[in-house]
């Protein structure tokens, strides 16, 4: 996945989880933020960030803030990317075959699911999760409590119950990980539907990204240790 246009900026604050404050060629800027989660370990006073102009005129911000640099590492916090960076991995034949008929955002009874794969004699549903938090090459997910996240994991059990298969996809939006953990601190309902979904046969992987200013691209699968 590539973004059209990017610059790169330094960060000054976020008035609100929308919008921040960047300066760009010396010149303050309001950007909206395609991340709405807290994201306080990386933007920092002064983090260098990379934004992605928008091709739109009418918009009252001129850039998405989409990546950020945070130490030596490079991460994109575009919360709205890993989808789409799921969708370009799965099409090459990864994890399925190529000739694997794959939809998005398919609704099943009252719930909708961010992947339907069929595959041969093989019925799927995969959710995808981005994650942006680090800790000394361990990701973690998430970053802040989510509800809507527990209730996509029961989901998923009910439906391998029922006879599909079910896949949870963590798609890791940095390259310089080795491990994936469940964030037991910041939710551990989370963490232990988790572990649930493993018992009941929910397939969960990890997968780092190489990431450069202006684009991401899954890599390498990493280690998911889903230990307390």
């Amino acid at each position: 996945m590539k973004y059209e246009k990017v610059v790169k900026g330094e960060f000054l604050s976020r008035p609100n989880r929308f919008i921040a404050k960047v300066l760009i060629d010396g010149e303050e800027e309001t950007v909206h933020v395609k991340n709405t989660g807290r994201c306080r370990e990386l933007l920092t006073d002064k983090a260098e960030v990379f934004l992605a102009q928008s091709q739109n005129p009418a918009r009252k911000t001129k850039y998405d803030l989409v990546a950020v640099r945070k130490g030596e590492k490079l991460i994109n916090m575009d919360s709205q990317i890993p989808n789409d960076v799921a969708g370009e991995w799965l099409k090459k034949g990864n994890l399925f075959s190529e000739n694997a008929h794959i939809r998005r955002e398919v609704t099943k009874g009252k719930s909708r699911f961010d992947f339907y794969i069929e595959d041969g004699e093989r019925k799927i549903f995969l959710e995808v999760k981005g994650v942006t938090l680090e800790n000394e090459g361990v990701a973690m997910f998430p970053d802040a409590p989510t509800e809507r996240g527990v209730k996509h994991i029961n989901e998923l059990i009910s439906l391998k119950n029922e006879g599909y298969e079910a896949y949870i996809l963590f798609v890791i939006q940095m390259k310089e990980v080795f491990l994936f953990k469940p964030n037991d601190i910041t939710h551990k309902a989370f963490g232990d539907a988790l572990r649930k979904a493993e018992n009941a046969g929910v397939k969960i992987l990890a997968m780092n990204c190489e990431v450069t200013e202006d684009s991401i691209e899954i890599l390498n699968e990493i280690e998911v240790d889903l230990n307390e």
